[in-house]
């Protein structure tokens, strides 16, 4: 009678130590990374990132045998963020920290590590904060992390003052700054948002070299003027002669509900009221509740 075979497994433990020694071990390492900006070494081991990741597998190519060979450069993933990547390759571990952990996230979806990708996932969901969120929103965006996105945008409708005052909020891009300015429930106040929208285009004008009008159109529209006093729209033309930000006919849109005394005047968006909208005297001719 055939012995039938069984897979029996040792201790994990000791098995994921001695691999952990490996990670960016020079002694019978095969290829060395230069990562980052600081060009740091990175010693690895070939076969090992081949089986167990794509990404790798196509860089690193198919030479086998003994060679010397030469540093592959790969400029854009820092330091921390790469070795990261190799103790969740040789380990298949991580050791995550608050403020590498979303270079550590772009780096898996980079890669294709779908599991370290969900594990990083899962770790900014536990930490995020006010300092952290908006980087977070950007990642999301970018890389399209729908549920990372959608968490960090409920996170700031909390905390919106604090977020907006972050270097993270200054630093977004249009299209992740987009629906936050969409939203009904920010609990922040639309001067305030106003300010807010102009700190964030002066910022992407002086690194884009380019008029701060320019940077914040594709945003500025979602900005609800109407909910304005006419006391500040006033305040609000005379600072847009003398840095424009906000189109002329958006503004004239704003004074044109204030003429009529009704929020049909403009789009019902740009006039409906956010949590955090400071109550007006003329917000009773807007028909349009707080949500």
């Amino acid at each position: 009678m055939e012995t039938p075979e069984l897979i029996v497994h040792g201790q994990a433990a000791p098995f994921s130590t001695a691999l952990r020694s490996l990670v960016n071990n020079p002694r019978y390492s095969d290829v060395c990374f230069v990562v980052g900006q600081e060009r740091q070494e990175v010693f690895a081991h070939r076969c090992l990132l081949a089986c167990r990741c794509n990404f790798f597998q196509r860089l690193l190519g198919t030479e086998t045998g003994p060679r010397v060979p030469s540093p592959v450069v790969l400029s854009t993933v820092p330091a921390e963020a790469f070795l990261a990547v190799l103790e969740f390759l040789y380990t298949n571990s991580v050791t995550l920290h608050r403020h590498s952990v979303l270079e550590v996230l772009t780096a898996a979806v980079e890669y294709g590590l779908e599991e370290l990708r969900e594990l990083c996932l899962e770790f900014v969901m536990k930490v995020l904060d006010v300092e952290l969120v908006c980087e977070a929103l950007q990642v999301a965006v970018t890389f399209g992390l729908g549920p990372l996105e959608e968490r960090c945008i409920a996170f700031i409708e909390v905390h919106s003052q604090e977020a907006l005052r972050t270097r993270g909020f200054l630093e977004l891009s249009a299209p992740a700054l987009l629906p936050l300015l969409r939203s009904d429930k920010l609990r922040v106040d639309e001067a305030e948002l106003v300010q807010a929208a102009r700190n964030w285009a002066r910022v992407g004008a002086a690194v884009l070299e380019r008029p701060v009008a320019e940077v914040a159109a594709p945003v500025v529209r979602e900005l609800r003027l109407a909910l304005l006093a006419p006391a500040e729209l006033s305040a609000l033309e005379e600072q847009n002669r003398r840095e424009p930000l906000i189109p002329v006919e958006q503004i004239v849109e704003a004074w044109k509900s204030h003429a009529l005394r009704r929020g049909d005047a403009v789009q019902g968006a740009l006039c409906r009221r956010r949590r955090g909208t400071l109550r007006r005297e003329h917000h009773r001719f807007l028909d349009v509740p707080f949500k």
